[in-house]
C-alpha cells in the first residue's frame, strides 16, 4: 500500500506558514513531507520563496515525519559540495528521516548568477556528476575531484548522519527517467505515468521507491477553486520545455496566458468532491508509485487538512 504525504509549497508560503502546515499534516495523518526548493516563485501571485534549508531545520524540530526536497537542482545555483554539507546536516537534524530529491532544474531559479542555462542533455550530465560528488562527500572522507563541470579540492564533511542519505532523481520524460533508474536511490515524478514508472523499474530502479506529486485545490465551491488554481498554478500546465527555460516569474506569467481555466479544471482536482481527490491520488498508486504527496493550492490550508483527515485519507489508506 502506498504512503501519502503532504507537499509543502515554498513558492506560495513563508517559512512559518510551512512549518505550521507540516504540523497540521502530521496531525491529519499524512506519512511524510515534500518541500519544494526554489529561488523564485513561478509567478508573482504565489509571492514567496524562503531558503529551503532553513525551513528543513525548523521542520526537524516541529514534526516527526520524514522530509524530502522535491526537488533540488544541485548543479548551478549552489555548488554540489556545498549542498552535500546541507544534506548531511539536514539528515543529522532529522535523525535519518531525510531524503534528497534532485532534478535538472529550471532557468527560473538557476540562471540568477548570470551564467548560461544549458540544454537538457548537458543538464543531465551535470546532474550525474553532481550526484557523484555529493555521494563521495557524504561517505566522509576527504574528496578532491576534477571533473567536466565541477572541481572540489580537499573537501571533507565532518558532521555526518549515521546512515547514507538516499538520493532520489526526478524524471518527467524517458531520458531523465533512464538517468533516474541508473543513478537514483528512488524516482520522483509529477504525473501518474505507469509507462515511466515501469521504465524506471526495468531500467535499473528495480524495487527502489517511486514517488509522485500532485496539486489540488480543495474548497466548498468548485468554480472558485478552479479560478484559484488557475491564478496560482497555471505554470503546471505550460507546454513543452517552457517551464524549464523561461528565466523570470514575469516570463512565466506571460506564458501562462496559454493555459485556460478549462484546462485547469480538467487537470487539477478542485472543489469538495471526495471521489475526485481520492481518484487523483490513487492514480499514482495504480501507476506503481510507493509514495504520493499532495499539496493544497491557496490559503485554505486548515480546511484542506480537515477534509483530507476525515474524508480522503481514510479511503486511500483503508480502501473501499
Amino acid at each position: 500500500m502506498a504512503e501519502y504525504g503532504c507537499f509543502l509549497a515554498s513558492e506560495e508560503f513563508g517559512p512559518r506558514e510551512l512549518v505550521e502546515q507540516a504540523r497540521m499534516a502530521e496531525q491529519a495523518g499524512f506519512d511524510c513531507l515534500w518541500i519544494s526548493d526554489h529561488y523564485h516563485p513561478w509567478n508573482e501571485a504565489q509571492g514567496q520563496s524562503p531558503f529551503v534549508w532553513n525551513v528543513i531545520g525548523a521542520l526537524a524540530e516541529a514534526v516527526s515525519l520524514p522530509v524530502e526536497t522535491a526537488v533540488t537542482c544541485p548543479t548551478v545555483r549552489i555548488h554540489p559540495a556545498v549542498l552535500a554539507q546541507a544534506v548531511a546536516t539536514s539528515a543529522v537534524q532529522l535523525g535519518g528521516r531525510f531524503r534528497f530529491g534532485v532534478g535538472t532544474g529550471e532557468a527560473l531559479n538557476e540562471h540568477i548568477l548570470g551564467g548560461p542555462w544549458p540544454g537538457a542533455h548537458v543538464r543531465m550530465d551535470m546532474l550525474e556528476e553532481a550526484v557523484t560528488v555529493i555521494r563521495r562527500l557524504l561517505e566522509g572522507g576527504e574528496v578532491t575531484h576534477r571533473g567536466e563541470y565541477y572541481t572540489v579540492e580537499n573537501a571533507r564533511i565532518h558532521t555526518l548522519p549515521d546512515d547514507p542519505v538516499p538520493i532520489d532523481v526526478s524524471g518527467f520524460g524517458p531520458d531523465a527517467t533512464a538517468l533516474a533508474a541508473r543513478i537514483g536511490d528512488g524516482y520522483v515524478t509529477m504525473s501518474p505515468d505507469e509507462e515511466l514508472v515501469t521504465q524506471f523499474r526495468k531500467g535499473g530502479g528495480g524495487a527502489k521507491p517511486a514517488a509522485g506529486g500532485v496539486k489540488v485545490c480543495y474548497g466548498p465551491d468548485r468554480e472558485a477553486a478552479v479560478r484559484r488554481a488557475h491564478g496560482l498554478w497555471s505554470s503546471r500546465l505550460l507546454p513543452g520545455e517552457l517551464g524549464q527555460v523561461l528565466p523570470t516569474p514575469r516570463h512565466i506569467e506571460q506564458a501562462e496566458s496559454l493555459v485556460t481555466e478549462e484546462m485547469v479544471a480538467g487537470a487539477v482536482p478542485c472543489g469538495p468532491d471526495v471521489e475526485e481527490h481520492v481518484a487523483a491520488l490513487a492514480a499514482f498508486a495504480d501507476a506503481g508509485c510507493d509514495r504520493v504527496c499532495v499539496g493544497q493550492i491557496g490559503p485554505d490550508q486548515r480546511e484542506f487538512f480537515d477534509f483530507y483527515r476525515t474524508k480522503v485519507l481514510p479511503q486511500l489508506k483503508d480502501g473501499p
